[in-house]
């Protein structure tokens, strides 16, 4: 019964060697043209092509873009300049907090490093008064310290 199945998946299929043929002309297709694609002459012949589509579009462009923006004031939207002025204002504000942050974090730091500079030069100079009675540091007037 193994054999039957082997029998009937190696079947004969007419079209087998068209699509070798097909795969062969599209390989050496390939090769023609990258050969092509990959030369100066196609490079300045493209962009002589483009040059001439863009100089001839471009009236139509500035119609279509004037057109644009008659249209986005009417509906009340807005256009892609105030987009772009809005976006290069928010850059600026967000830059200006970036900067006020570093500014505070510096300020932070100077006056922790003031902070523990005052606390070692007072620790120094008052030894005995602060190791004393530590208790009665923290306890509020009026109130006995702990016995």
């Amino acid at each position: 019964m193994a054999e039957t199945m082997t029998e009937e998946k190696k079947t004969y299929d007419p079209f087998e060697p068209f699509r070798e043929m097909r795969d062969a002309y599209l390989d050496s297709l390939s090769k023609a043209m990258i050969e092509v694609v990959n030369t100066e002459n196609y490079a300045q012949a493209t962009g002589a092509m483009l040059d001439c589509y863009l100089t001839a579009s471009a009236p139509f462009r500035e119609a279509l873009q004037k057109s644009m923006v008659q249209t986005m004031q009417q509906l009340s939207l807005p256009s892609r300049q105030e987009l772009a002025s809005l976006a290069e204002r928010f850059t600026n504000v967000e830059m200006r907090l970036d900067d006020m942050d570093a500014k505070l974090d510096n300020l932070a730091k100077e006056l922790a490093a003031m902070r523990q500079a005052e606390t070692k030069q007072s620790a120094a100079s008052h030894p005995k008064a602060g190791a004393a009675h530590p208790s009665r540091r923290d306890a509020p007037e009026g109130d006995s310290p702990p016995k």
